[in-house]
C-alpha cells in the first residue's frame, strides 16, 4: 500500500509548531512507517517530489519567499493544514499590525540604515490561500498532531475541543484565576484543547490557542474592565495570539 506523502514546512515562526511532532518521541517511528516525510527541512535536508497528500504548514506569511512556498505547497497538496496559533492567526509575528508601522518595526529589529529583506505585515495563510484544516496553539498539543495523522491515514479529518479553556479548568476542580484570584485569565474566550494547562499551576491562560468558536468577546471585556484591568492592557494581552478580535462579538 503506498503510504501517504506529507510535506511539513515552516514560514515565518519560530519552529516550535514542528518541534511539536519531533518531540512525539513514542509515536516516530510509526510516524515514519506510515508516512512518506517527502518534505520536512527541519527533520531532513533532502527534500522529495510533489505531489503530497497533505502539506503542514507552520507559522505567519510575511515575505515574498514565504508566499511563493505557501502558494507551491497549496498547489502540489491535497489537503492544506495550518499548524499553530501563527498559521492560523497570524500570532506573536503580527501582534503590532494593529499598532505600528512596519517599517518602524523593521527599524527596531534590524536597526537603521541596514540592508533588509523585502517583508510585509505578517498574515495567517488563509488571507492568501484556501485551508481545509486547522490545529491551534503556541505550540499545538502533541495529541492534537498525532490525532490528525492517524485521521489522514483514514482519509478523513479529526474532530477538535470547541469549547472554552473554562470548561477544562473546571473539569479540574481549579480554582478560578479570573473570579476567585481577580487576576486577568483569558480563559473564558479561549480555545481548550490543553487540558487547562497553565491555571491547573497557577498561570493565567494567555490566550495562545486564539479564541474559541462563538466567543462572547464583549461580556469577557466588560467582566474584566469591572475588576478594574485597563482597557489597554486587555487588548494588549488579547492581540498577543490573535491580532484582530471584534471587541464587541457576542454569542
Amino acid at each position: 500500500m503506498n503510504r501517504p506523502r506529507l510535506a511539513i514546512a515552516g514560514l515565518t515562526a519560530c519552529s516550535g509548531c514542528q518541534l511539536t511532532l519531533l518531540n512525539c518521541e513514542e509515536d516516530l517511528a510509526e510516524v515514519a512507517a506510515r508516512f512518506e516525510l517527502v518534505s520536512f527541512p527541519m527533520a531532513e535536508s533532502v527534500e522529495g517530489g510533489e505531489p503530497f497528500a497533505a502539506a503542514i504548514v507552520e507559522g505567519a506569511v510575511s515575505t515574498p519567499h514565504d508566499l511563493a512556498n505557501l502558494f507551491r505547497l497549496r498547489n502540489s497538496s491535497r489537503l492544506l493544514v495550518a499548524l499553530g496559533t501563527c498559521a492560523i492567526f497570524g500570532g506573536v509575528a503580527a501582534m503590532n499590525n494593529v499598532v505600528s508601522v512596519r517599517e518602524e518595526l523593521v527599524a527596531a529589529v534590524y536597526g537603521k540604515g541596514e540592508k533588509k529583506g523585502e517583508s510585509f505585515a505578517p498574515a495567517p495563510l488563509e488571507n492568501f490561500v484556501s485551508v481545509d484544516f486547522s490545529i491551534t496553539g503556541c505550540p499545538p498539543e502533541k495529541h492534537e498532531v498525532i490525532a490528525l495523522l492517524s485521521a489522514l491515514l483514514s482519509g478523513t479529518l479529526p474532530p477538535l475541543a470547541t469549547y472554552p479553556v473554562c470548561t477544562e479548568c473546571r473539569s479540574r476542580e481549579n480554582l478560578c484565576l479570573l473570579l476567585e484570584r481577580k487576576e486577568l485569565c483569558l480563559g473564558p474566550v479561549i480555545r481548550g484543547g490543553c487540558h487547562a494547562r497553565c491555571p491547573a499551576t497557577g498561570i493565567v491562560c494567555e490566550g495562545c490557542r486564539g479564541p474559541v468558536r462563538e466567543a462572547n468577546v464583549a461580556q469577557e471585556l466588560e467582566l474584566l474592565l469591572e475588576r478594574g484591568f485597563g482597557r489597554d492592557e486587555v487588548e494588549r494581552r488579547l492581540r498577543r495570539f490573535r491580532p484582530e478580535w471584534n471587541y464587541g462579538q457576542r454569542r
